[in-house]
This record gives structure tokens, C-alpha cells and sequence, in this order.
């Protein structure tokens, strides 16, 4: 948890970020290559293609760098499209390994922004927004605490249909921290 205290607005949007990003990652904490591919809600999404999806989040930043406003070609949505799910020569520990490298330099450089500096929202067909937008970079991290939470949240329901296992309980164990009377580190079932 992002726990209280006197932030500036940059330390308190980044803290968030890391949070969400954290619940994802924990989500995977555990898991087999078949159980992080499993969909067992009637979505069709996956603990592995949620880490995916938010690495995928994280580095569509770093790229607006150099193209403010990408053009949402039919190949650039199904670079989004298929970003929600490993593919057959992808693994868990390989997504793993693309997200940790992406948490680091995307909360690196979320660190340094102002929020309240100059940006470009690119277009969001799917919201009716067909053109860039100017905004400011405020926007783009709120955006991004939205958008994962929201797959914090979904990663956590995919992993409790998988195991029962819920954010707390895996966050705990990551962390390496002691159970209290509230909740347990979690392991696997024996």
C-alpha cells in the first residue's frame, strides 16, 4: 500500500503507479506457465497478458517521446490488440523480465515530469477522440493511475478464480513480509 503522508503531487502520482504496477507483478507471483496463461473468468484475460498489457502501457510513454501523436494504424492496434495476451514463444518469466525493465525506467521518468507540463493525448477512437489532443502531462499519469488500477484489479480477480489467492496476500509474500492478525503471506497449497 501506498501509505500516507506529505507528498508533492509527482512523488504521490508516482507512488500510486508503483503500487498498481506492484499488484500486477504480484498477481504472477507463483504462478505456472499454464495457470498465467489461464482465463478462467469469461473474459479473455490472463495474469501473463495483463503483465504484458501493462509493460505494453509502460513503453507506449517512453515512445510519445519522440511521437507525441502516433497515427492508430491497422498495425498499431494490433500491436495494442495483441498486447493483452502471451503469444506461444512468449513465457511468463520472459514478461516478467520486459515489465521489470519497463517499471524501472517508467517510474524513472514518471519521477522527473512535471505534471503540470505541456503533453499531447493521442488519439482514442474507441472514447470518439479521432485527433491529438493538447494536454498536460497531469493527464496522462492520472490516466495511467487509471488505467492500472483498473488491470490491478482485473489481475487480482484472474489470480483469486486460479488459486483463491488475492493482492494482499501475494503482495505480503513478494515483499517478504510477516503475516498479522489482518492477512497472511500466501504460499502455495500443499
Amino acid at each position: 500500500m501506498f501509505g500516507p503522508g506529505v507528498y508533492t503531487e509527482g512523488q504521490a502520482i508516482a507512488g500510486f503507479l508503483e503500487q498498481q504496477l506492484a499488484a500486477i507483478r504480484a498477481a504472477a507471483f507463483g504462478l505456472t506457465e499454464e495457470q498465467a496463461r489461464a482465463t478462467p473468468c469469461r473474459s479473455a484475460l490472463s495474469v501473463g497478458g495483463l503483465v504484458k498489457h501493462a509493460t505494453y502501457v509502460m513503453q507506449q510513454r517512453e515512445q510519445r517521446k519522440t511521437d507525441p501523436a502516433p497515427a492508430l494504424d491497422a498495425a498499431a492496434f494490433a500491436r495494442f490488440a495483441g498486447s493483452f495476451a502471451l503469444t506461444d514463444g512468449e513465457t511468463l518469466a520472459g514478461a516478467l523480465d520486459d515489465f521489470d525493465r519497463s517499471v524501472e525506467a517508467y517510474l524513472g521518468d514518471v519521477r522527473a515530469t512535471d505534471p503540470g507540463a505541456a503533453a499531447t493525448a493521442p488519439p482514442a477512437p474507441w472514447d470518439g477522440v479521432y485527433g491529438p489532443t493538447e494536454s498536460v502531462q497531469r493527464f496522462e499519469l492520472l490516466h495511467h493511475v487509471e488505467e492500472f488500477a483498473r488491470h490491478a484489479g482485473h489481475a487480482d480477480i484472474v489470480r483469486e478464480q486460479l488459486d483463491a489467492a488475492d493482492a494482499a496476500s501475494l503482495l505480503m509474500a513478494v515483499e517478504g513480509r510477516e503475516g498479522n492478525e489482518f492477512v497472511q503471506p500466501w504460499a502455495p497449497a500443499s
